[in-house]
């Protein structure tokens, strides 16, 4: 069974950093309040990053991994768009005051049969655009870097020794008519 001791321990400091943070974005976002359009905005803003922080920290280290980010276009266009359009609306409909195109939006929901949908949903703008920062966070995914990517744990030169030692191991050639005769397997060549 293998161990994950330090990694364990890595990951859970990392998401409790990341927690810590999103907390700490939650009480400044609480700060500037939602009682004017400028602020509800800033608001939305900061807490939409607390989200995406809390998600993003599975990804801390990813590049110790060979890995890189990247989004795939149909996570962009059949989730992450559909949420924005979604998110938006309501946020747009909802804002305090006479907000950038919250006529428009109120009358457009209304001509839709949707504006009680929209303001029941408005109630929870925060969760709103926290939900927004986790969607686009996990839109995300860490995949292996292209092949001619520096990889950061090959300057390591034990573990860049070791890797060498391996692939020339494989690259011999296994005399099998010798080991058939003795009846003995091959022993594992010896480390020089």
């Amino acid at each position: 069974m293998r161990s994950y001791g330090l990694y364990d321990v890595t990951r859970g400091l990392t998401l409790a950093l990341a927690a810590g943070l999103a907390g700490l974005a939650l009480w400044g976002a609480a700060q500037v309040g939602t009682a004017t359009t400028g602020r509800f905005w800033i608001a939305m803003t900061i807490v939409a990053g607390a989200g995406l922080v809390v998600v993003l920290a599975r990804h801390v280290g990813a590049w110790t991994k060979g890995l890189r980010l990247r989004t795939s276009p149909t996570t962009f266009i059949a989730v992450f768009l559909p949420v924005l359009v979604c998110v938006g609306w309501v946020l747009l409909a909802t804002q305090p005051g006479n907000g950038w195109q919250e006529g428009r939006i109120h009358s457009w929901s209304a001509s839709l049969g949707i504006l009680g949908v929209v303001h029941d949903l408005g109630m929870w703008s925060a969760v709103l655009a926290f939900g927004f920062g986790v969607v686009l966070a996990l839109s995300f995914d860490g995949v292996p870097a292209p092949a001619g990517a520096v990889d950061p744990v090959a300057a390591d030169e034990p573990v860049a020794s070791e890797r060498r030692w391996t692939s020339r191991r494989r690259a011999e050639p296994v005399d099998t008519a010798s080991t058939a005769d003795t009846g003995v397997s091959e022993a594992e060549p010896t480390r020089t």
